[in-house]
């Protein structure tokens, strides 16, 4: 699962598990992290090891397909109690991104379609449902990747915020995959990666990634972005997305708002990236998005290192919301919405 055309091989299904790339070490070390069982995924998706909507979404349905695998030998109460407690695990290992409920709500109607059928024919069923997700990702990415580059000026500078790559989906990126579209359409494009504390997706992640696909990169610290928008150094801003409210308001990477504020006060294209599946419909506006808080290690120091004095209280939310007013377009996998809104979103399903 070495770095590859598009990106890398954020999950791999091996015929017994499910591998999943450490995020957690990267950029210093490639490692994997086996999963066997929906807790193991859960617990994977809980530690960070994979993350990004997508990603997460993906992992999940494959938990599921493992949990599937399990069981198959064990009676039909007994799987449909074992299958029962997989969803509940994975549905409450992450908050915020939507991609999560949405996978495991396509997994679920999977299941329901095998009433009345034998044990093993429920995990071939639910492992290529699974595989199929995944499949669509890649597929749903690269799509927004080809409308996303139309946006994107020859020499374009990109600023990004936390890492909506090859490594938050199942391949080619949300952000990312328009980025690489437009270099790949022959447009001199480079990017500028937002570090994104406390957990540094942007600058472990995002510029590995961009390193590894040789398109220039510069990293800069998440309070640099002001000052570099104001001496004429950003074209334009493009992120990912957690969430989308079914009003357009965007939950995404704790200082995406900021990026946003930044880039309407000093005329800049903000450009957000997402699959409709990150799109929630149910909510209304971004207020009803649930916000995950994070542990206070994040903040108060680093991979075993603390700078912070003990007693110090914290506040760590993983995720703010973007008002729609401050979106300039959502790059979708079936169109681009200008100004996005309800009825605009609406539309993308119609």
């Amino acid at each position: 699962m070495a770095a590859r055309a598009g990106g890398v091989q954020t999950l791999d299904w091996t015929g017994e598990r499910l591998e999943l790339i450490d995020q957690r070490a990267l950029p210093q070390r490639v490692e994997y992290v086996a999963c066997t069982s929906a807790a193991e995924t859960a617990q994977a998706i809980r530690d960070m090891v994979v993350r990004g909507a997508p990603a997460i979404g993906c992992a999940a349905a494959y938990g599921i397909a493992l949990e599937a695998r399990r069981l198959v030998a064990a009676s039909d109460a007994a799987r449909e109690d074992g299958l029962r407690r997989a969803f509940a695990t994975l549905r409450a290992s992450r908050p915020t991104a939507v991609n999560l409920f949405w996978a495991l709500d396509r997994m679920q109607a999977a299941l329901a379609a095998l009433a009345g059928r034998r044990s093993a024919d429920f995990a071939a069923a639910l492992l290529a449902e699974a595989q199929a997700i995944a499949a669509e990702d890649v597929e749903c990415n690269r799509a927004m990747g080809r409308r996303g580059a139309a946006l994107v000026p020859d020499g374009a500078r990109i600023m990004t915020h936390c890492n909506a790559g090859a490594l938050a989906t199942a391949g080619y990126g949300t952000a990312l995959g328009v980025v690489r579209a437009a270099r790949d359409a022959g447009k001199r494009v480079s990017v500028i990666a937002n570090e994104t504390r406390p957990f540094l997706q942007g600058a472990r992640l995002t510029a590995w990634e961009m390193v590894e696909e040789r398109i220039a990169v510069t990293l800069v610290t998440d309070n640099m972005a002001g000052h570099l928008m104001q001496t004429n150094k950003v074209d334009l801003v493009v992120v990912g997305a957690d969430r989308i409210a079914a009003n357009g308001d965007v939950a995404n990477k704790i200082g995406t708002y900021i990026l946003a504020v930044l880039a309407a006060r000093h005329g800049l294209p903000f450009y957000v990236a997402a699959p409709r599946s990150t799109i929630d419909l149910a909510v209304d506006s971004g207020a009803a998005i649930p916000i995950e808080e994070r542990a206070a290690a994040e903040v108060t120091g680093f991979r075993g290192e603390r700078w912070a004095p003990e007693g110090v209280a914290v506040a760590n939310p993983a995720f703010d919301v973007t008002p729609a007013a401050l979106v300039t377009a959502l790059i979708t996998e079936r169109g681009i919405v200008p100004a996005p809104s309800a009825a605009g979103l609406r539309a993308l399903f119609e």
